[in-house]
């Protein structure tokens, strides 16, 4: 016989009197009547074909057969509990991607265009490490651990994506141009701290800086050596939008401060130093994303195209 055709209510108020061999008691858990509690436990008797109480002058007690009916009742009962529990918290629960991600990339290109995600596909939590080493990226169950990485191509035992090729170009605050009133040239960098980004490679690859873009410009004879340093490219840029000197900046950390008139390029689009070095996402080697960290992996590169192209635009 399937469990599904005996009656319900006869289960439960079965499952009740078991529990204290008392119609009495289980009919006061249940909110009815003791001759209701009897009728329905006799109902299931019948159905069952069996005798589940024996039933004396001063009350009820529960026989074999009952008793292991009580048992069993109780296990099904416990994994329906274990079972609600866990659709509740698989309703809960949004895969998790961890995502390490450069400082300044992340300060300057990345947030700012998480609120798009969330907005326009969501259903993921995003755990972000701002860190510059060498992450090993891997899926794990519906998430996935990844990394954002800059630095020289090719990377070894991972895929990756292509977000951004590097150049570099000067920029400064629109109130250090006002002091001229011609267009500003090279050589007049000498009149300017230099702002230089001294950034450590995990990979020990050399950053390109002010020195090889003096050399390129031919007036590293007449300009000195940058003499502030920052570890990073968002302080760099922090102190050259408060107009204490020019840096050199990348594309897509400048991209949104140029846009907002906070920072301008004092040569347009001359001048540009050509870098080796690329942003790239990296994923496992082996194996396929999960749908919901596919679905980031296909907005963050479509995004990144679309800056590309606003950043091609712009030149």
């Amino acid at each position: 016989m399937k469990i599904e055709r005996l009656p319900l209510n006869a289960l439960r108020a079965f499952a009740e009197a078991a529990r204290t061999e008392s119609f009495k008691h289980a009919a006061s858990r249940l909110g009815v009547t003791p001759g209701a509690v009897s009728r329905q436990i006799k109902q299931l008797e019948d159905r069952l074909g069996v005798s589940l109480f024996a039933r004396h002058a001063n009350g009820v007690q529960l026989n074999e057969t009952g008793r292991q009916l009580a048992r069993d009742i109780d296990s099904g009962l416990e994994r329906i509990a274990a079972g609600v529990v866990t659709a509740r918290e698989s309703a809960r629960r949004t895969p998790l991607l961890t995502l390490s991600v450069l400082p300044s990339f992340l300060q300057l290109w990345l947030l700012p265009r998480l609120a798009d995600f969330d907005a326009r596909i969501g259903g993921l939590d995003i755990s972000l490490e701002a860190s510059e080493s060498l992450t090993v990226p891997a899926w794990q169950g519906d998430g996935a651990r990844l990394a954002i990485r800059y630095g020289r191509g090719p990377w070894s035992e991972v895929n990756s994506h292509r977000l951004f090729g590097d150049e570099l170009f000067p920029v400064c605050a629109p109130s250090l141009l006002e002091q001229y009133d011609c267009p500003m040239t090279p050589a007049d960098l000498a009149h300017h701290p230099l702002l230089e980004v001294a950034w450590d490679s995990p990979q020990g690859a050399d950053f390109p800086g002010w020195q090889t873009w003096l050399n390129a410009t031919g007036v590293a004879d007449r300009v000195a050596a940058p003499q502030r340093r920052y570890s990073m490219s968002g302080l760099a840029m922090d102190q050259a939008i408060a107009g204490r000197g020019i840096m050199l900046a990348s594309p897509p950390l400048a991209m949104d401060r140029l846009e907002s008139g906070v920072l301008v390029r004092p040569f347009g689009g001359q001048h540009v130093l050509a870098s080796p070095m690329t942003y790239d996402l990296l994923t496992p080697a082996t194996g396929e994303a999960p749908p919901h960290v596919a679905r980031f992996i296909d907005w963050l590169l479509e995004t990144a195209n679309c800056s590309r192209e606003t950043l091609g635009t712009a030149r």
